[in-house]
């Protein structure tokens, strides 16, 4: 059996999200200009957090999956984070 559900997204809600995206890429180009020291890392960083997030949830239909398939996305994804961090440790404490 083939039992394949689709999600279509309407096109204003595609379009939406990417204008969001576009927004969200000025706000970064705007908050690289301005000098906060290393907070301009930690605000570059939250929002390309929040660009991936809009990505993953609407381009790559994550937010009509199901529970566990997100939960799978979200060790996944915090496995990453913790490597990177162990890295960064590494880096600093060189």
């Amino acid at each position: 059996m083939n039992d394949t559900n689709h999600h279509i997204i309407s096109y204003t809600k595609l379009t939406s999200v990417w204008l969001t995206l576009l927004a969200l890429t000025g706000l970064t180009i705007w908050v690289s200009g301005l000098d906060l020291g290393v907070n301009r890392v930690w605000g570059a960083l939250a929002i390309a957090s929040l660009k991936s997030g809009l990505v993953i949830a609407f381009f790559m239909h994550m937010k009509y999956e199901d529970k566990l398939l997100r939960w799978l996305l979200f060790v996944a994804l915090l496995t990453l984070a913790i490597f990177i961090g162990f890295t960064f440790f590494d880096v600093l404490y060189r």
